[in-house]
């Protein structure tokens, strides 16, 4: 079967476009961003550079009202991707290839735009030797023509064939087990005691009580996360851990996920050591919140797909329960946000496959431990 190819497509224009948009994806790792109704230009997105937004456009600028035009448009379109990926500030790279207004004269905050005839204009140019240094040395190639152009097609797919597998084997569902074990441990540590009549010696050797705990029972600080004060507080705190912990288990991986909801118990619980006074607190919620925690971690990393789900769903649950918890009598709030603080702390630390640097973790455990730290000893159990 034979192909044929426009020989428009291989001009030198077209070349060079197909020449950053392989520099951008393949080098600097950016996505193409889908817009309906925009056309000659292409939108790539990479949240972890400076510009986290570059444009690629080829439509044709004459003048200085066309150029505003283009200039309203994107700003409207990154106020979009702002909300969407929860980013305070995006900015934008504009690079025009067929724009007869001067780009300078008009800037935008927030939006650069760069004007490029042809390809040694972006080796000449400020911006590009300070954010893409490598880029010209990258836009040089052995092949041209035909040969180019399929070498830049073919790269371009291996990588994007390579990135959706990493995003499906990050979203692929797996068995929670340890989700399903730990509310197996809340049920059986509530019912066994409830059967015997003995609820009250439980609760009573295991809760989180201060003066305790400052003479040694230092076990109560993870024990009081797995026990509750009565059936509807089981039934709350089990539910959540279902449905936050099913998903969160299959993000993260088993390990991970048991490691953050330890660290976020013992968060919880030193932080409610410190404000406990002589009061007792049982329960998980404070872990739960540390799940809460972990998750917008990742979803801030992986905003992108999650990102609607994090700003309308999780964020706002977080905000509510809280809220709850300072206005309704007889909850730990403080142990609530011990547990959602540190829950996102040892995220960090734990890291999100594909996303988080080892730079990132290392500074994760230093700062979880300074954490952890500063709590046990401003509740004076250290």
């Amino acid at each position: 079967m034979k192909f044929e190819i426009d020989e428009a497509l291989l001009d030198d224009r077209n070349m060079l476009v197909m020449k950053l948009i392989h520099y951008f994806i393949t080098v600097k790792n950016y996505n193409p961003i889908i817009l309906q109704g925009v056309e000659n230009e292409i939108w790539l997105e990479n949240l972890e550079e400076d510009y986290k937004i570059v444009r690629i456009v080829s439509s044709c600028i004459l003048n200085e009202e066309q150029f505003g035009f283009d200039l309203f448009k994107t700003k409207r379109i990154v106020k979009k991707i702002k909300a969407k990926t929860l980013s305070f500030k995006i900015n934008t790279l504009s690079i025009f290839l067929d724009i007869e207004q001067e780009v300078n004269k008009n800037p935008a905050k927030g939006i650069t735009c760069l004007k490029v005839d042809e390809e040694k204009d972006l080796i000449k140019n400020e911006i590009i030797k300070k954010s893409f240094p490598d880029m010209p040395k990258k836009l040089k190639y052995t092949e041209e023509g035909l040969q180019l152009f399929i070498k830049i097609t073919n790269d371009i797919n291996k990588h994007n064939i390579s990135d959706n597998k990493k995003v499906e084997e990050t979203f692929k569902k797996k068995y929670p087990i340890i989700t399903y074990s730990l509310i197996a441990i809340n049920v059986l540590l509530y019912i066994i005691p409830f059967l015997f009549n003995e609820s009250d010696y439980f609760i009573n050797t295991f809760c989180l009580y201060k003066p305790l705990v400052k003479i040694g029972q230092y076990y109560r600080i993870l024990t009081a996360t797995f026990i509750h004060a009565n059936i509807f507080h089981l039934l709350f705190n089990c539910y959540a851990l279902y449905v936050i912990g099913i998903q969160l288990e299959s993000f993260l991986g088993r390990f991970k996920f048991l490691l953050i909801y330890l660290f976020s118990c013992i968060t919880s619980s030193a932080m409610s050591l410190i404000f406990l006074g002589n009061n007792v607190s049982v329960g998980a919620s404070g872990a739960i919140f540390g799940l809460m925690g972990s998750l917008v971690y990742f979803g801030y990393h992986y905003r992108v797909y999650l990102g609607n789900i994090v700003r309308n769903q999780i964020i706002p649950l977080i905000i509510i329960n809280l809220f709850l918890g300072f206005v309704i009598t007889g909850i730990d709030n403080f142990a609530h946000i011990g547990g959602l603080i540190g829950g996102f702390l040892i995220t960090i630390a734990t890291g999100v496959k594909y996303k988080t640097s080892t730079f990132e973790m290392v500074n994760g455990y230093i700062i979880s431990i300074i954490y952890l730290a500063f709590l046990l000893i401003m509740s004076g159990i250290i």
